[in-house]
C-alpha cells in the first residue's frame, strides 16, 4: 500500500463578477482529474510551468484547500473524512517546507520556539523532553545547539532553509511536501540543501513531494515525475526513464529549456508558438493541442487518456 494515493483530484475556483449582486461566471480549474501515489522512503516530483496547478495540488493535500471532487488516501484512509483525533495525528505525519525562509519563518520568534511549535501544538509533554527534541532536529540539519536562542534574522538563507526543515522534522513526519525548497538560495548554497534532504531522507525513510521548477534538482532528488500542464498530468512515471525517453511533445520541450549539464553540450531546442491558454476556458480535447508542433485533428476534438506505455511510465497524447 502506498503511503499517498492521489485519486482523480479536481479543485476548481469560482469565478464571478459584480460586487453587490455578484454572479457565478464559470470555473478556474486549477487541477483538473490527476492521479498519482508516493511510496515510504521515495520521492515523486511535479514539474510545469508556473500556474499549471502544482501548489494548488500540494495545498490540497495538505487541507488548506478543499478538494472539488477526487480522493487523497494517507496510509488507505481518506483523509477528507478524518475525525478531529485522526486529524490531529494525520497533520503530524504530514509537514511541509515553503519557497522562501524569510518569509515562512517568524520574525519575532527565536528558532528555539519556531521549531518546537508543531511539537507543543501536538504533544502535551515537559518542558525539558520539547527542549530535547528540538536539540535532536537541530543537530540533524547541521545547526549548533546555540541557533535556538537566536532570531531567524541572524542566519543566512541557507540556515534560515535548515531551520525551516528542522521544524518539519520535529514532529517525525511520514510525508514532507518541499514546494520549490532551493530555487530562493544562492546556487552554492543549493547543493548543501539537496544533499541535506536526501541524506535526511535515508535516514528517517521519510517521502517527498517535491515542487521544483529546476530539472536538474528533480532529477537529483526524485524517484518519480509527474509532468503537468494546464491542470492536468500529461506524463508520469520512474525519473530516469522519462528523462532519457520524454514520450510527450511538451516534456520534451519543458526539458529542452532547461540548461545542459555541461557548456558544449548540444541540445535541441524546442520553441513552442503562442501562450499558455487560460484555466477558465481552457481548450477543447487535449489542451496543449494549440501549441503542439505534432498536433492531430483528433487532438482538438478528444481528450487523450494517461495511458501506460512501458512499466510505470504513463502518458496522455494521441501519439501513442
Amino acid at each position: 500500500m502506498a503511503l499517498l494515493e492521489v485519486k482523480g483530484l479536481k479543485k476548481y475556483f469560482p469565478v464571478t463578477r459584480g460586487i453587490v449582486l455578484a454572479k457565478q461566471v464559470g470555473w478556474i480549474r486549477a487541477v483538473d482529474n490527476i492521479s498519482f501515489s508516493i511510496e515510504e522512503g521515495e520521492t515523486f516530483a511535479l514539474v510545469g510551468e508556473s500556474g499549471c496547478g502544482k501548489t494548488t495540488t500540494a495545498k490540497v493535500i495538505l487541507l488548506l484547500e478543499k478538494e472539488t471532487a477526487g480522493s487523497i488516501l494517507f496510509r488507505g484512509q481518506e483523509i477528507s473524512k478524518l475525525r478531529r483525533r485522526d486529524l490531529r495525528q494525520f497533520r503530524s505525519s504530514m509537514q511541509a517546507v515553503f519557497q522562501d525562509p524569510s518569509a515562512s519563518l517568524n520574525p519575532r520568534m527565536r528558532v528555539g520556539s519556531i521549531v518546537s511549535e508543531p511539537f507543543v501544538v501536538n504533544n502535551k509533554l515537559p518542558r525539558k523532553m520539547i527542549q530535547k527534541r528540538v536539540e535532536e532536529v537541530l543537530a540533524q540539519v547541521g545547526l549548533e545547539r546555540d541557533a535556538e536562542r537566536l532570531f531567524p534574522h541572524e542566519f543566512s538563507g541557507g540556515q534560515r532553509q535548515r531551520i525551516a526543515v528542522a521544524r518539519s522534522l520535529i514532529v517525525n513526519p511520514s510525508l514532507i511536501i518541499l514546494d520549490e525548497p532551493v530555487s530562493a538560495l544562492d546556487v552554492s548554497i543549493q547543493a548543501q540543501i539537496m544533499n541535506l534532504l536526501k541524506d535526511l531522507q535515508k535516514r528517517l525513510n521519510v517521502s517527498y513531494l517535491l515542487i521544483a521548477h529546476n530539472l536538474a534538482t528533480v532529477r537529483y532528488m526524485s524517484q518519480w515525475i509527474g509532468v503537468m500542464y494546464l491542470g492536468k498530468l500529461v506524463e508520469r512515471g520512474p525519473m530516469e526513464p522519462v528523462y532519457v525517453n520524454r514520450l510527450h511533445p511538451y516534456t520534451k520541450s519543458l526539458f529542452s529549456a532547461a540548461l545542459p549539464s555541461h557548456p558544449d553540450m548540444v541540445k535541441e531546442e524546442i520553441v513552442l508558438p503562442g501562450e499558455v491558454p487560460s484555466a477558465l476556458d481552457p481548450p477543447s480535447g487535449c489542451r496543449f493541442h494549440p501549441r503542439c508542433p505534432s498536433a492531430m485533428p483528433i487532438c482538438s476534438e478528444a481528450e487523450p487518456e494517461l495511458m501506460e506505455v512501458a512499466p510505470g511510465h504513463s502518458v496522455a497524447c494521441h501519439l501513442y
